[in-house]
């Protein structure tokens, strides 16, 4: 199994200004949300804040609006748009739950809930930092 750093999210409640701030004053590239795509939120399940995205070429910015209620939406303790995460990308996200649970780290499983090509799963650090990581996965 490989891991490997993807972006880090920052929430906010005004996206805008946070995402002018990394591309005009540090400079970033914006990236296009139309490279993320997101399935549609309903009752139950999704997320359709804004997001807006940024990049140095190799690291992503994932930058979101906070929602304090998408947690609970999901039936998930924790909630990755409260105050933000950091991600990593793998290639066996079943592997990697199974490490997870070996070491007793409860985690938060959104399957595809917030973007149609990635499985996620967030869970905590020893000082209560949200970690992401996901697996690409095929679209049907």
């Amino acid at each position: 199994m490989k891991l490997e750093f993807h972006h880090i999210n920052f929430v906010s409640e005004n996206v805008d200004r946070l995402h002018t701030f990394y591309t005009n004053i540090l400079g970033l590239n914006d990236m296009p949300a139309e490279m993320f795509p997101r399935p549609n939120e309903t009752k139950n399940s999704g997320y359709s804040g804004k997001i807006k995205f940024a990049t140095d070429g190799q690291m992503q910015m994932h930058l979101a609006e906070r929602n304090l209620a998408v947690g609970f939406k999901h039936g998930e303790v924790i909630n990755p748009v409260e105050r933000g995460h950091i991600a990593f990308k793998t290639d066996d996200i079943e592997a990697f739950k199974l490490i997870l649970e070996k070491h007793d780290i409860l985690y938060s499983d959104y399957g595809t809930a917030f973007a149609e090509e990635w499985h996620q799963v967030f869970f905590h650090d020893p000082e209560g930092n949200i970690i992401e990581v996901h697996q690409s996965v095929l679209k049907s």
